[in-house]
């Protein structure tokens, strides 16, 4: 019996029962296990105020670690870029859509000082440089959460992921999905990380090639700029013949800038060409914009 370890979230226990039932179909018996992160227990509080690494994979990570559990299943935007030691991103199944998405209106369509909620510091920022105008105000919990203090008139629209409204049913909830350019994804958002202590073999069978290669690179471009994944970096990665592309930015918390670059290479080099784009950003001018967060 496989004990899969996950939050407890509405979004997380959906993919670790999706995994649990890939697993299932292919004659491996699991089950789950709930662990409660220190990301769940603060709940009051911004997350980018937090500030620590790993706030929703510590716990999940020791619980494999102490051998409570064979694997775990986590959103890849909450994995840090380094992972414990004896343990290993072991499959990325297949993305989701990575976008952003816009609930309760279109952007264009919200008035001057409209009230928007987020509870990331990447779409907070890039918000603030596509509508200075409005008013971007923290909305923290899980989806349901969110979308009931929508509904309550607490906020004229909110910022989730596209992927958690899909997964769970509520993508007729969504008003625009927000391209790249506009809305620079989080590094692996849409993608769920299958980690496990290294040498466990049992999950080899999930992994999708191309996404797992798209999401070294994005993950390459936030080592390489030394960022969590509440600082304001987004990176976008799509492969194709044997390429992967990147798109990544690094976005000034109050919205005056958002520094913007992209690259190209073999996909067997993704994570290199992930980490020449993010020394092209910090060149850009990206260095002072971190910098000043990290003060």
């Amino acid at each position: 019996m496989l004990v899969i370890a996950s939050r407890g979230s509405q979004l997380a226990l959906w993919q670790a029962r999706w995994v649990a039932a890939q697993l299932s179909a292919a004659g491996l018996e699991c089950r789950i296990e709930i662990v409660k992160t220190t990301g769940d227990k603060i709940t009051d509080v911004p997350l980018a105020k937090v500030g620590t690494k790993g706030l929703f994979t510590k716990e999940i990570e020791e619980a494999l670690l102490d051998g409570r559990a064979h694997l775990a299943v986590h959103s890849l935007k909450d994995l840090p870029t380094e992972l414990p030691e004896g343990l290993v991103l072991a499959a990325v199944p297949e993305r989701e859509d990575p976008r952003d998405a816009v609930v309760g209106s279109k952007l264009a369509d919200l008035p001057l000082g409209a009230r928007v909620g987020t509870s990331s510091l990447r779409r907070a920022a890039q918000l603030r440089y596509l509508r200075p105008d409005f008013q971007v105000e923290s909305v923290r919990g899980n989806l349901d959460t969110r979308l009931r203090k929508l509904d309550e008139g607490q906020y004229d629209a909110i910022l989730l992921a596209a992927a958690g409204l899909k997964r769970l049913g509520w993508a007729d909830r969504i008003a625009e999905i927000l391209t790249p350019e506009q809305m620079c994804p989080a590094v692996g958002q849409g993608a769920l990380a299958i980690e496990t202590r290294a040498g466990f073999a049992g999950v080899a069978m999930l992994d999708h090639t191309d996404t797992h290669t798209a999401v070294t690179a994005e993950r390459g471009v936030l080592r390489a700029l030394g960022g969590g994944c509440q600082v304001p970096i987004g990176a976008y990665a799509t492969v194709s013949q044997g390429r992967v592309h990147v798109l990544a930015i690094v976005a000034a918390p109050d919205g005056t800038q958002v520094i913007r670059a992209e690259a190209e290479g073999a996909a067997a080099d993704a994570a290199e060409v992930g980490a020449r784009l993010a020394a092209d950003l910090l060149q850009r001018g990206a260095r002072q914009i971190l910098q000043a967060v990290y003060l």
